[in-house]
């Protein structure tokens, strides 16, 4: 499978919120880190974390808006929706739910080794998230 193909099977994955299927991409060291949300996973505790980020977002979805690829790595631009149901929490902050439906833009880079996805670093317009929840104005 190319590493478009591979990228392609993984957000279909996080759409299903499908816990085994995202993590039969990744290798067993993968490193998850959101640089925006200031948040890092490694090995067998990704899987936790990316759990309790579809707990915390139900309803998360992504569409992708471009996906570039090239020797073991990719690019995916996205937009993401969900709905706020569940209190958000950043750092000290803590954003009760609201109901809004958000909408907020963002970028994964993935490394791939042997056809895995070895380490996913996302950035996503945290801003909007935060003025959507009213931690920010």
């Amino acid at each position: 499978m190319g590493t478009l193909e591979v990228i392609e099977q993984y957000n279909a994955a996080w759409n299903a919120h499908d816990l085994d299927a995202i993590c039969a991409l990744h290798t067993p060291d993968m490193v998850f880190e959101n640089h925006t949300a200031g948040e890092r996973a490694v090995g067998n505790d990704v899987r936790a974390h990316i759990s309790g980020i579809f707990t915390a977002w139900p309803d998360l979805a992504f569409a992708t808006r471009r996906l570039y690829d090239g020797p073991g790595h990719a690019v995916c631009e996205w937009t993401a929706t969900a709905t706020h149901t569940q209190p958000m929490r950043r750092g000290d902050l803590v954003a009760e739910p609201t109901g809004a439906q958000l909408s907020w833009e963002g970028v994964d880079v993935f490394t791939l080794r042997d056809g895995l996805i070895a380490r996913k670093d996302v950035y996503s317009d945290s801003v909007t998230i935060l003025r959507a929840v009213g931690l920010l104005t």
